[in-house]
Order: C-alpha cells, then sequence, then structure tokens
C-alpha cells in the first residue's frame, strides 16, 4: 500500500497553502513597513531552519503514513495467521480506517494547526500512535474486534493528528518551493513503506509477532521525537478554533474543482488495492515467500521518486499536465501488465512501475487544487476534497476483499479488471478537469462545435 503515500497519503492533509492565509490576514493587522510585517511577508523557501522542518515533517509521514503503507504485510498475517477466521474484505477495512481517519480527521486538524499550530497535536499524536501499537501487540488469535479498534481506530487517529500539521507546517517556510518541499516530505512515508515491512517480516520468525509491533513502535517513536522537536511553526496564529470553515461546498461550483473531487474519489477508489493485495497476489501465483514479501517493500521504494520528481516538474509545467500521464501509466499497467502477469518477472515489474507512478497522486492533488482555489478558502477546499478521499479510501479496499472472496482465478482477475478500469474513470474525469481550466482547449473545442453546426450558406444550397 502507499502513500498514501498513502497517497498517497494526506489527503486529512490541509495543504501546505492554507498557512499563506493565516500570513496574510496577520500582516494585515500590523504596521506597514514594520519589521513585523516584513518578516509574516517574507517566505525563507529554504535555509537551515526550513530543511529543519522538512526533515522533521518527513519522520512524521515515516512513522504515519509509512505505516499505512506498511498493512499490505499486515493484512498477509492477519489473514494467515491472527485472524485466519476473517474475511479478506473485514481485514482490508482495519487498513482503510486509517486512511480514512488519515483524510477526514485531517479536515479537523487543520482547523486545530491553524489556530495552535504544532505543539499539541504532534505529542499527542505520537503518543496515541505509540500506544495503539502496543495494543496491537497484545491482539488475540480471532479477536478481530481488538485489531479493529486498536490498529485501525485508535491508530488512525493518531496518525490524523502527525500527517496533516506535518504537511501543514511547510506552508510556513515554502511558497515557490513548496511543491518539491511537499514532495520530500511524502518521500518520508514512502520510505516506511520500504523499511517497515522488511523490518516486520524479518522480526515475526525470530521474536513473534508481538514483539516485532513493539519494536515497530520504538522505532516509531524515535522518529516521533525527533519531529517533535524539529517541527515548529513560523507565522502567527489565529489562537482560535473555527470548525465552521473546515469544509467549503462551495468550490463544486467550479466545473474544475467538482471534476477534479470526482475525479479524485475514482482514482484513491482503487488507488491501495494493489498495495493491499500484492503479497496475497504472488503467493497465489507461487511466488518464492522469500521474494513475495519483499514485493510490497519494493513497491514503497520506487514510490519514493515519485512523491519528489513530479512535484519539482509540476513547479514548472503545471499540476495536472503530471498528474494526468502518470494517473493514465497507472491504469496501462493495472490492466496490461498486472492483469496477464503470472510469474514472478512480471508480478515483480509491476510493483516496481505502479509503485514508480502512483506516487504523483498523493502529492500534485494538493497542489492541483491549490492552483484553482481563492487563497483565503484554500484550507476548507481541501477539507471537501478530503473527505471525499477519506470515502473512497474508507470503501475501496473493503470492496476489493468481496471481490477476492475466495481466492482462485476467477476472483483475482475480476478485482484487478475492477481496479484498472476505475482507475481508467478517474483518469478521464480529471483530464476533463484539465481542459476546463485550459482556455486554449476550450476554445479550441468552441471552435470544433461551431463547424460542425454551421449552417450552409445560399450559395452552397441546390436550387
Amino acid at each position: 500500500m502507499s502513500s498514501l503515500d498513502v497517497h498517497d497519503e494526506k489527503q486529512n492533509f490541509e495543504d501546505a497553502s492554507r498557512a499563506e492565509t493565516i500570513a496574510v490576514t496577520a500582516a494585515s493587522s500590523i504596521a506597514e513597513g514594520s519589521p513585523a510585517r516584513q518578516e509574516v511577508e517574507h517566505v525563507p523557501d529554504g535555509g537551515k531552519e526550513a530543511w529543519t522542518v522538512v526533515l522533521g515533517a518527513a519522520l512524521a509521514l515515516f512513522a504515519s503514513a509509512g505505516m499505512v503503507n506498511t498493512y499490505g504485510a499486515f493484512q498477509d498475517y492477519y489473514e494467515a495467521t491472527l485472524l485466519p477466521s476473517s474475511s479478506s474484505s473485514a481485514i482490508s477495512l482495519i487498513g482503510s480506517l486509517q486512511i480514512f481517519f488519515l483524510y477526514f480527521v485531517g479536515t479537523l486538524t487543520g482547523r486545530v494547526f491553524d489556530a495552535y499550530g504544532t505543539k499539541i497535536m504532534i505529542p499527542v499524536g505520537t503518543i496515541i500512535c505509540v500506544f495503539s501499537l502496543m495494543m496491537v501487540s497484545l491482539c488475540q488469535k480471532d479477536q478481530a474486534y481488538q485489531v479493529f479498534l486498536s490498529h485501525g481506530v485508535l491508530f488512525g487517529f493518531g496518525i490524523a493528528l502527525l500527517f496533516n500539521p506535518a504537511v501543514s507546517v511547510l506552508g510556513h517556510w515554502f511558497r515557490k518551493r513548496r511543491a518539491l518541499a511537499i514532495g520530500l516530505t511524502t518521500g518520508g512515508s514512502a520510505s516506511g513503506g520500504v523499511i517497515l515491512p522488511i523490518l516486520l517480516e524479518r522480526l515475526i520468525p525470530v521474536v513473534g509477532f508481538g514483539w516485532a509491533v513493539r519494536i515497530v513502535a520504538f522505532v516509531l517513536l524515535g522518529c516521533l521525537i525527533v519531529s517533535c522537536l524539529t517541527i515548529r511553526t513560523r507565522l502567527p496564529l489565529s489562537g482560535h478554533i473555527s470548525f465552521r470553515t473546515a469544509i467549503d461546498f462551495g468550490g463544486f461550483k467550479d466545473p474544475r474543482y467538482a471534476l477534479a473531487s470526482f475525479g479524485a474519489f475514482l482514482l484513491f477508489y482503487g488507488f491501495f488495492i494493489p498495495y493491499f493485495y500484492i503479497q496475497i497476489y504472488a503467493n497465489f501465483r507461487g511466488v518464492s515467500p522469500h521474494i513475495a514479501k519483499y514485493l510490497l517493500a519494493i513497491m514503497n521504494a520506487t514510490n519514493i521518486p515519485s512523491r519528489i520528481l513530479p512535484g519539482y516538474i509540476a513547479d514548472r509545467f503545471g499540476s495536472l499536465s503530471v498528474f494526468i500521464p502518470a494517473a493514465a501509466i497507472c491504469s496501462i499497467l493495472l490492466l496490461g501488465l498486472w492483469l496477464p502477469s503470472h510469474n514472478t518477472a512480471s508480478i515483480i515489474a509491476f510493483a516496481a512501475l505502479y509503485g514508480l507512478f502512483s506516487g504523483a497522486f498523493v502529492s500534485l492533488l494538493p497542489t492541483y487544487i491549490a492552483s484553482i482555489s481563492p487563497r483565503e478558502k484554500l484550507g476548507a477546499r481541501l477539507g471537501s476534497v478530503y473527505m471525499v478521499v477519506a470515502v473512497a479510501s474508507l470503501i475501496g479496499t473493503p470492496t476489493a476483499g468481496a471481490l477476492l472472496d475466495v481466492t482462485d482465478e476467477k476472483h483475482f482477475r475480476n478485482l484487478i479488471v475492477f481496479c484498472g478500469v476505475i482507475s481508467v474513470a478517474g483518469t478521464v474525469v480529471m483530464a476533463m478537469a484539465g481542459v476546463m481550466g485550459s482556455a486554449s482547449l476550450r476554445k479550441r473545442l468552441r471552435r470544433l462545435c461551431r463547424r460542425d453546426v454551421q449552417v450552409p450558406r445560399k450559395a452552397d444550397v441546390e436550387p
């Protein structure tokens, strides 16, 4: 699974640009020409302090979204050992809950960030995440409710407190290089998706599942302590919380925004399915267990450059100019490579290539929404989009689990075709949003329409 990277991740994820709104409001209340006002209006866009914040934010996403990207390893263990009596759909719902909280609660934690910054949420999120994993390590066999509450609900709520502030704070430090900073930060979640599943897979045979999860929890604790020390705000904070502006449904009056939201729903509906089921699929195809257990890590490893490079390119050519080709390639990979793959080489190739191109979903969606939203409503517009993404992520993988009611050729084919078709539909809708946002394309379409309906001149009509 990725990143959500998941997608990632935030997605929840109030974009860093919302901080500019706070800066503008604060600057208007400070005397013109004063040093305080100049500090508010100045954006460092680099320097030691700014990149230290990026480091802390990347570690926060390593521990939060990185664990979400690791759930494919948990899914395989739960189905085979811990929860053998539970259906694949029910087990995948546990991972989907993490993603749902990541995005849905993020629309509300964004308001808390606007008021109080990161001083409250990062430490509280750290405590909740570590505590919830300790509880996961104590779960008993075939006690699905224990895993549901600890790994799904409690851990999901904890990562929501970490993910959103870690991304939003970048708006205090970056403007022109914001997409690059967000890409580097979300790359932390992909890195977690590489290291953590390998760590888990290596530890379980040696120390057992319980202690393996506890060791992972201590690793996350170390990362999050660094995040608590390095993530800090720079701009004045509002000092009061208002949830009334957390969501702005007025954005759906803009065709570009409405189409982008619908396209995001379709893409994220199927986005995490390969991350949840690639290891199970490899086991079904008879891939060696020594290779199958590394497929998720391979997928997340190739996900790292696709979190960073698309942001850098998007700063120059536009977010949709990168987003749409990446989504189209993912659709081709699902139907053209994963569907017919029956051997180890083709499955590895799919895992590597899908991870490489799918990371753009997570990093570029907020960038595009920021480009079409008024600055003063950006946080609320992102809140609305991520509510849509939260619902899609919640029901996407359980739908896949229902399609895979029986692990056989027919049901796996249905799952992959479903994932591919919904990815194609999402790509088409995002392309329509791009057409609506391009004045030159709209003019060409109008000219074509006029030519089609042009009335013939009298000279051209036969007597």
